[in-house]
């Protein structure tokens, strides 16, 4: 049995597509008005131009990784050595005595099956957050 797709799904799937369209548009608009002559050659597929964008990525590519690994390395050693932990146990007994309790829902307390996203949408907005009537 296949998906329906529904109303709100497909307006949001629209309207991404037509900012996307837009966006692509408008870079594309501003590269050739800022260097219309580079703009032209990999238009044309200059293979020498194409080699240089595909190494440029490439580069980007590496630093970005490198960074991104550097960053959050630097983040986790650090907060561990905030912590004073000297093991993993003592670090997440110690982490767990810092952060706060999340209180259990078993069973849940609120509407967990939604028939589409209109129902969603329309619990958020309205319902949720309204005090139960066993908490009145």
């Amino acid at each position: 049995m296949g998906r329906v797709i529904t109303l709100p799904g497909a307006f949001l799937a629209t309207v991404a597509g037509i900012s996307a369209f837009i966006g692509f548009g408008a870079t594309l608009s501003t590269a050739k008005k800022t260097d219309p002559k580079y703009f032209n050659k990999g238009l044309h597929g200059s293979p020498e131009l194409a080699d240089a964008g595909a190494i440029l990525a490439l580069r980007a590519l590496g630093w970005g990784t490198l960074y991104a690994i550097t960053g959050t390395t630097c983040l986790c050693y650090g907060i561990w050595k905030l912590s004073g932990a000297k093991n993993l146990k003592e670090f997440r007994i110690k982490m767990g005595n810092m952060l706060p309790v999340l209180p259990k829902n078993n069973p849940p307390t609120s509407r967990t099956e939604f028939t589409g996203l209109n129902d969603l949408m329309t619990y958020l907005a309205e319902d949720y957050g309204k005090k139960s009537v066993k908490e009145k």
